[in-house]
């Protein structure tokens, strides 16, 4: 018995050779194999019954450390959204222009003030008026230009989401289909091995998409969800991204929750189980290169044209709207008086009180002619807080809405008395000693050239409307105005508007009034802006000069990008770590693997030894026994 177990120990020392000989043989084979993991011999100890005990490979087993490998799946996905965020806002910039270059917003209004400032120096003449009218042409082309350029990339973007969405799609399919193919065998089967690398190459594709958080159950299935908790692949069968394009975007194709009000392409989620959901408005995605298309598309990119938008509407409003203080009634109750006549939509009435806790509060009275877009929408204890009222639907029906709109502000609206006119409304505190009105004030568009006020309409909303502000049920006039706007076509035909602000009497010839007018309110007077542009906030909102708004864009923009290469940097470096050091446990090593095939020729030359031995000894008994 001795010698028949010292036998099969031997044999099965050469089976064992002969696997990991063949284990050994596919790591060189596929060294250079993408996604391919090093692969080692499972051998137990199985006893005989008798003296020793033989070898059994019962499968393999895959060089992976998992730890590394979701880490780098995570930082995968944290690549593709700095790339893709990178590689477009550095195309924002090109958009821009590089500071004090040609083609450039920041040029053409500096080229604008200087025809401005050349203007009054030249007394009005006609030559400088032409020069003026023709940088304002190219100011309003040049914000033309800008929007064209940012809503292209916008439409990139979307483009992108499509193909992004079935490549995602085929890394799911595939995950899915493989994990079936999985089912009921175990994990060190050398056939699941190289399945399992398929699947885990699909894995770090769809990583590069979105970010997956990855579970395998005991059964071998790989089950993969997002951060979110939104389940991607569950066993066999996997969800799929739809995505239906809107085509070109404009400045007015924004995303909404409401599907029949949104403007952009729909990014939908459909699970195996039959929901849809909607990408964006639930955040079922927070890495990734699909992440950042949606972030760009809806937020970034749509940030930067209104930047671009306040910057027309600032300068066209700067320009054509005259600010009239309110008549003071001296009560009590004491107050003031404002004229809304002639008041077009978007124009306003602005009131400034004290409240009962000595706290100075703002009212902003807009002129919405659009009854679907009220009420204006206003933050919890909004300073200032906006009211929206049809400014010709009669100061009692004004009044009523006001004090309606502000119960407890120990404010009264009311019809002024005559001999006020019939279009004059008047605030004063209620006489409870609670509340001060401390201003109060009207702002109008100036429609005509030759008003008798420095004020212009130079610019247009278009060929021929004016930009007043208007709030309709689709949005604020603002909204695209860069792209919309352009010179005032009387002003083209007669550029003497420029210097003549009055017929009656005649401005007199080499009278500056306008054009210093012009010229300070874009360099010297300063404005608010919105905190929808990324700059200040709703408490503290942006001040500044019409050029210090451009300037102080320009910068945050060119801070983005730079701040987004450095990220896209930074996460290339981390990938390219995390990726030497997976390479490191799981790649087949060589010089290892030559290292095996020497031991393994030894190990079978013994084993071969010892065979040859028990058949000389098995001789020489069967001899002495004969």
């Amino acid at each position: 018995m001795g010698l028949s177990s010292a036998l099969a120990s031997a044999m099965s020392g050469l089976r064992a050779n002969q696997a990991a000989l063949s284990i050994v043989s596919s790591n060189v084979a596929n060294s250079q194999t993408p996604g391919y993991v090093a692969q080692t011999p499972n051998q137990i100890e199985v006893t005989t019954g008798d003296f020793g005990s033989t070898a059994k490979t019962t499968g393999v087993s895959r060089d992976i450390d998992s730890y590394v490998q979701n880490q780098l799946r995570t930082e995968t996905g944290g690549s593709g959204y700095a790339d893709q965020t990178a590689n477009i806002l550095k195309q924002l910039q090109n958009v821009y222009g590089n500071p004090g270059g040609s083609g450039t917003l920041e040029t053409a209004l500096n080229n604008f003030t200087s025809s401005l400032q050349a203007l009054s120096t030249s007394a009005g003449s006609s030559s400088a008026q032409t020069v003026a009218v023709g940088a304002a042409q190219a100011l309003a082309t040049q914000l033309n230009v800008t929007t064209k350029g940012i809503q292209s990339l916008r439409s990139n973007v979307e483009q992108d989401l499509g193909t992004s969405a079935q490549q995602a799609n085929a890394a799911m399919n595939q995950i899915a289909d493989i994990n079936t193919k999985l089912q009921g065998l175990a994990s060190t089967d050398p056939s699941a091995a190289t399945l399992m690398d398929q699947r885990d190459q699909a894995i770090n594709s769809l990583s590069k998409y979105v970010d997956v958080r990855v579970t395998t159950d005991g059964s071998n299935q790989a089950n993969i969800y997002t951060t979110t908790g939104i389940q991607l692949v569950g066993a066999g069968l996997a969800s799929q991204f739809s995505f239906t394009s809107a085509g070109a975007l404009g400045a007015t194709s924004l995303y909404n929750t409401d599907p029949a009000k949104s403007g952009v392409g729909a990014f939908n989620i459909k699970l195996p189980n039959g929901a849809s959901i909607d990408v964006a408005g639930n955040s079922v995605v927070s890495s990734g290169q699909i992440a950042a298309d949606l972030k760009l598309r809806d937020q970034t990119l749509v940030q930067a044209q209104t930047q671009v938008d306040q910057l027309a509407a600032t300068m066209s409003s700067a320009l054509s709207d005259k600010t009239t203080a309110g008549s003071t009634v001296s009560g009590p109750p004491a107050g003031f008086d404002i004229d809304l006549a002639g008041a077009q939509p978007g124009n306003t009435a602005n009131f400034t009180y004290t409240d009962s806790t000595n706290t100075q509060r703002q009212i902003t009275l807009v002129n919405v002619t659009d009854p679907a877009a009220l009420p204006l929408q206003n933050a919890t204890n909004a300073n200032p807080m906006q009211i929206g009222v049809n400014f010709s639907g009669g100061m009692g029906a004004i009044a009523s809405a006001l004090n309606t709109a502000l119960p407890g502000s120990h404010l009264t609206f009311s019809a002024a008395p005559s001999p006020a006119t019939a279009t004059t409304l008047r605030v004063t505190d209620d006489n409870s000693g609670l509340a001060k009105v401390n201003s109060a004030s009207i702002t109008k568009t100036i429609t005509s050239l030759t008003s008798g006020s420095p004020q212009l309409p130079l610019f247009t909303d278009g060929s021929t409307a004016l930009y007043t502000g208007a709030i309709t049920a689709s949005g604020s006039q603002m909204t695209g105005l860069a792209g919309r706007i352009s010179v005032n076509p009387s002003l083209v035909t007669d550029p003497t508007k420029l210097s003549v602000y009055s017929t009656s009497p005649v401005t007199p010839t080499g009278d500056t009034t306008r054009s210093d007018y012009l010229y300070s309110q874009l360099t010297n007077t300063v404005f608010s802006y919105s905190p929808q542009t990324g700059l200040g906030s709703a408490s503290q909102p942006f001040s500044g000069s019409v050029s210090n708004y451009l300037q102080q864009f320009l910068s945050v923009q060119s801070n983005a990008s730079t701040q987004a290469t450095q990220l896209q940097q930074g996460q290339s470096v981390v990938v390219s770590t995390l990726q030497a050091k997976f390479n490191s446990t799981s790649s087949v090593n060589l010089d290892s693997e030559m290292s095996n095939l020497i031991q393994l020729q030894n190990a079978y030359a013994a084993n071969a030894h010892v065979m040859s031995v028990v058949q000389s000894m098995m001789t020489t008994l069967l001899q002495a026994q004969g």
